[in-house]
């Protein structure tokens, strides 16, 4: 959890200070804001979560090799986000916001903490750039996206002179 910790801070970092107004205002029609990009990370951190549990009860047992989850971060390379994790056009503040991330994060904490290590490294799920992930490396990987993010949060605080 030492990268997802550690985007967590930086994420907050990035967004401390930021009106409420700020977070939800879009640089273009068609970009999200930093609002929606905060929406879409608690979005995926809940949902990685629930199926990282989901398969610990009924995954198949399937040795992956470790994947550069690493690689994430490279925003060259374009992923659509899943259905399930498309932001809102509805206007959040910025506590409600806080409060759902820590919520999903807190989430992901206790599911680390006392999820079995074999178990985790034994099943897998599988990831749209990178194939069958372990579930060990899907934790991490939320850490990785999170920085990713935080890149575009950066280019749309830019973009909106903030």
């Amino acid at each position: 959890m030492e990268i997802n910790e550690q985007a967590r801070t930086e994420l907050l970092n990035h967004v401390e200070g930021l009106s409420d107004e700020d977070l939800n205002k879009k640089p273009s029609a068609d970009r999200w804001s930093v609002k929606q990009i905060m929406e879409h990370l608690y979005l995926m951190e809940g949902a990685i979560t629930k199926t990282i549990k989901d398969q610990l009860i009924s995954g198949e047992i399937e040795h992956v090799e470790n994947k550069p989850i690493e690689h994430s971060i490279n925003r060259d390379v374009k992923v659509e986000a899943p259905g399930f994790a498309v932001p809102g056009d509805d206007f959040l503040k910025s506590d409600d916001l806080k409060q759902r991330l820590a919520g999903t994060h807190e989430g992901l904490k206790e599911l680390e903490k006392e999820a079995d290590e074999e178990q985790l490294k034994a099943k897998a799920y599988p990831h749209p750039a990178f194939g069958k992930v372990s579930l060990k490396q899907w934790i991490p990987f939320v850490g990785y996206h999170e920085l990713r993010h935080i890149e575009q949060i950066k280019e749309v605080k830019q973009e909106l002179g903030l």
